[in-house]
């Protein structure tokens, strides 16, 4: 398991390694400061040996190859400012030309920060330069001429109020642009200043980084929303903490994650029987979709329930599937008397009045069962008639769109501007979802939450290492929904079901690259099989 933090929890995970006198607050100040120095290197090696001037990084800033490389280093009002003095001092010691800027007063400064500016303090001829937190002017931050780096240790995880004042100018596209081409690269400790750490959301600015250097777990910040697009690369440091209780985080999905292996023994009903609901004559290619994603995933039988305006055109399409007439209401009941029919998938193309009829007897029937697109809008106008029939075994699967129909209020939550932090974040959203709707929720997107009632979350996040852009096609989300079924029918619970078939939907479209149509989803997962020993 992965573990995402929010600030509040990594704040007690620090306070209780502190109280219980394994470690000082300035000792673990001290790991930080060296973690990002670490990263740094890690990230530019070439920047390793202060000698070193390679003539091949075009990064490189220096006239001579024998210049030291230059540093600007600013420091916040907190403890993100003490690891920035860290930093400052390691560097120096690494014969880095080093300049620090402090946003505020030393006197304010906590503890720890305090001692490490005046441990900085003392290395002679640089010194901190105090900054008053007013609005920008011209005369209150002049960078040197020439500088490589930029390390952001302005306020991290502990933002609570929009990034403005003096320093707010960094996250300006002018200002970003004019580092860039002077071409050295930012550094933000723990988050990007201006970015929640809770929910990736921006209040008032943020920097935009090339590097974040985390520490003990990624933030949820990291993942969601517009993390990934303000982090630049993430590196997690661990500094020596004790993982924290597992129900208390959220778990960032991971291939240790995924449930798909079949057991040795056993014939095609042990792996159970889908039914995937389709909609009329030319709106039949999504629930096709859907059902092949999940005879491909693993379930022993999948039967298309098809009205008999379609039953035509199905029957000249498929053949591994199976096709069963399902017309309405009495005969989606007739069908489901069969009751190796063991999970359900409505909503692919199925149709609004259709949706409406047919959904009210799936649930009633009380088999594993996955809403999705049509299933889910069909109810827009009155949720709470929706959320009276679903049970512990359904998994939600909306888009932005979708959520918000479904959930008007909390989704106003989410998509409001903060205004201070911590912010609402989607993951917040999805809990109370899934609450509300007594079931699983998969909030989909590039960064997909999934929640279930009782409050575990999981996030599987397509972003940094697992961007797969390709997913964005027509039918994707028909695929993933096929997914979710297909290994419910195997007897997967509804939360590890949902979050084994997000997970391979990202690496089905990571697979196969540039060019992705939905089709092609279901083929990449025999050679996925192999390569993960399935």
């Amino acid at each position: 398991m992965t573990e995402l933090l929010t600030a509040a929890q990594m704040r007690a995970i620090e306070r209780a390694a502190i109280e219980s006198g394994k470690v000082t607050g300035l000792e673990l100040m001290e790991l930080a400061g060296q973690g990002v120095v670490d990263a740094i290197f890690e990230e530019w090696p070439e920047w390793k040996d202060r000698g070193a001037s390679p003539s091949s990084s075009p990064r490189y800033l220096g006239p001579d190859e024998g210049d030291p490389r230059r540093a600007v280093v600013l420091c916040g009002p907190g403890n993100n400012g003490g690891d920035g003095f860290v930093v400052a001092r390691l560097l120096r010691e690494l014969g880095w030309e080093v300049e620090v800027f402090l946003y505020g007063e030393p006197e304010k400064l906590p503890p720890d920060a305090r001692v490490n500016y005046e441990r900085w303090a003392k290395l002679g001829e640089t010194h901190a330069r105090v900054i008053d937190p007013a609005p920008f002017h011209d005369d209150y931050l002049r960078f040197p001429d020439r500088f490589d780096l930029i390390v952001d240790g302005l306020f991290g995880t502990g933002l609570t109020r929009p990034f403005s004042g003096v320093f707010a100018h960094l996250a300006l596209e002018e200002t970003r642009s004019l580092v860039r081409k002077k071409g050295a690269r930012i550094v933000s400790i723990d988050t990007p200043s201006g970015l929640c750490a809770d929910s990736g959301h921006v209040i008032g600015n943020a920097i935009e980084a090339d590097l974040t250097v985390t520490f003990h777990a990624r933030k949820i910040g990291h993942v969601v929303d517009d993390g990934p697009l303000k982090c630049g690369n993430v590196r997690n440091k661990s500094i020596g903490l004790a993982h924290s209780e597992p129900n208390r985080v959220v778990r960032l999905i991971s291939s240790q994650d995924v449930l798909v292996a079949k057991e040795v023994s056993g014939h095609k009903y042990t792996h159970g029987h889908a039914l995937i609901l389709s909609g009329g004559s030319g709106k039949t290619g999504a629930a096709r979709l859907a059902a092949r994603g999940a005879l491909r995933i693993g379930a022993g039988l999948v039967t298309l329930g098809v009205p008999p305006s379609a039953q035509m055109e199905v029957a000249s399409q498929i053949t591994a599937l199976m096709m069963q007439r399902v017309e309405g209401a009495e005969s989606l009941a007739e069908v489901l008397s069969d009751t190796r029919l063991n999970a359900l998938c409505l909503g692919p193309a199925l149709g609004l009045q259709r949706a409406r009829t047919l959904v009210s007897v799936a649930l009633a029937a009380r088999r594993a069962t996955v809403l999705d697109a049509d299933a889910l809008s069909a109810f827009a106008d009155d949720p709470g008639v929706l959320f009276e029939q679903t049970h512990e075994k359904c998994v939600l699967t909306p888009h932005g769109g979708e959520f918000a129909r479904l959930f008007p209020d909390i989704a106003e939550k989410l998509n409001a501007v903060p205004t201070k932090g911590p912010a609402y974040s989607k993951v917040d959203a999805t809990r109370a979802a899934a609450k509300r709707a007594g079931c699983v929720v998969l909030f989909k997107g590039q960064d997909t939450v999934i929640a279930s009632p009782d409050g575990q979350c999981s996030i599987n996040a397509a972003c940094y290492e697992r961007a797969a852009p390709w997913l964005a096609t027509a039918g994707s989300g028909d695929v993933l929904a096929g997914f979710i079924t297909g290994l419910l029918a195997r007897g997967l619970a509804p939360m590890q079901a949902a979050e084994t078939a997000a997970w391979l939907h990202v690496e089905c479209a990571r697979q196969f690259g540039p060019g992705l149509i939905a089709e092609d989803i279901p083929e990449q997962l025999p050679e996925l099989f192999r390569k993960m020993n399935i």
